[in-house]
């Protein structure tokens, strides 16, 4: 298992890895539509498969992640994958790393709160904002939560 940052050379691996966990490499968020098949990140990969995968921008001396994706669950995949790009703040000398989830994502708000990230805003009615612009999100989340909002989480790496 390797950990290896996103080149030209595996951004087609980087395309159907998107289109098969996410039907398309377009992220429609509150903070912007992203092409997640040409932002920064890492690929987690075992026996040359990606099976962990994360991209971010940097703006506004920030640095947001916008996907984060683990194919096996409780290894340390998703974990080692935000070491790294918390890693990349830190030597770039931005503090804060943000993210969103949306209201759904009970597993996600878990994983993050865990590692030091807190809720510092919500965005009510969010997703629904994001659905005009593309229709294939669901209505429907998990655990049959209706997909309505987005929370924004942040952690200060400022020493850590």
């Amino acid at each position: 298992m390797s950990i290896k940052e996103i080149t030209k050379d595996n951004r087609k691996k980087i395309v159907s890895f998107f289109k098969e966990h996410w039907g398309s490499p377009e992220m429609v968020i509150s903070t912007g539509i992203y092409q997640c098949d040409q932002l920064d990140g890492f690929i987690f990969e075992e026996d040359n498969e990606i099976i962990g995968l994360v991209t971010y921008v940097i703006k506004d001396h920030e640095l947001e992640v916008i996907s984060l994706d683990s194919i096996q669950e409780g290894k340390g995949i998703g974990t080692s994958l935000m070491e790294k790009v918390e890693n990349v703040a830190k030597q770039k000398g931005i503090q804060i790393v943000s993210l969103v989830t949306t209201n759904d994502n009970l597993h996600a708000l878990k994983f993050y709160q865990k590692r030091g990230y807190r809720i510092t805003n919500v965005i009510p009615d969010a997703v629904n904002r994001a659905r005009k612009i593309k229709p294939s999100i669901p209505l429907i989340g998990n655990e049959g939560i209706p997909l309505n909002d987005e929370l924004i989480l942040k952690k200060d790496i400022v020493g850590t």
